[in-house]
């Protein structure tokens, strides 16, 4: 189903009739011009919403140089933060930082984490030993004032990303998420087309349409993919 598709699903939604031809750029209609500004929002915020089998996708991760200042005791450091990435510019959502060798995105793994870890704040998090550790390790996203640039702060080497992905091509779109975003996009449109409390009234309508269907879509993903999660004892590891 193409953009023009979703669109006009969008506007059937709301009860006009009216055909759009092309959104890129938009044909001379009205509806046309509303669908061209708001399809891509809704596409994008749908996206975000959930981690979407179709959209997800993992990369090896460029490492970034990070400022460094001195800490109380002398220390130059990078904060709590041993490396710092750049984030791929189709990303949309993190979904988990992995070791270059995970085996699993859920494995487990029991012992403490070395304080070398948190060179400048060691205090801050030092589990129990044998405490289980799950593989997706800690990360923040920052922006660096130097550049403006997003930067992905964690304490794992040669870090990998899963993350969702920025997609575009509509032949790529499960049904149910494709179903969904044209309600949404319908919400959207709903002010502009019908305009005032009847508007109104649409927006909401198709808002709750939009929140049933998406529920829908995201557990019908979910059962696409099976993750396991393992406790793997250090004295088993070993052996």
């Amino acid at each position: 189903m193409s953009e023009v598709t979703i669109c006009n699903l969008a506007l059937s939604h709301l009860g006009d009739t009216a055909t759009v031809v092309s959104i890129r750029p938009p044909d001379s209609s009205v509806q046309a011009q509303h669908c061209s500004r708001f399809y891509p929002a809704a596409r994008d915020a749908l996206l975000e919403m959930a981690p979407w089998g179709f959209a997800t996708t993992r990369v090896q991760l460029a490492q970034v140089q990070l400022p460094t200042y001195t800490d109380s005791q002398g220390n130059s450091c990078t904060g709590a933060w041993q490396y710092g990435y750049g984030v791929p510019a189709d990303m949309v959502n993190v979904l988990a930082v992995l070791p270059a060798g995970a085996l699993d995105d859920y494995e487990m793994t029991a012992g403490a984490i070395a304080d070398q870890n948190f060179p400048c704040f060691p205090q801050g998090y030092q589990p129990l030993p044998g405490a289980a550790e799950y593989t997706p390790k800690p990360f923040v996203i920052e922006t660096l004032i130097k550049d403006g640039s997003s930067v992905l702060l964690t304490n794992v080497p040669d870090a990998v990303l899963r993350y969702t992905r920025l997609v575009t091509d509509t032949s790529q779109f499960s049904p149910l998420f494709t179903l969904a975003l044209s309600h949404l996009l319908a919400a959207q449109l709903a002010g502009p087309i019908l305009k005032g409390d009847a508007g109104v009234a649409a927006a909401e309508q198709q808002m709750q349409l939009f929140g049933a269907l998406k529920g829908q879509a995201t557990s019908s993903d979910a059962n696409q993919r099976r993750a396991r999660v393992e406790a793997s004892p250090s004295w088993l590891r070993g052996r």
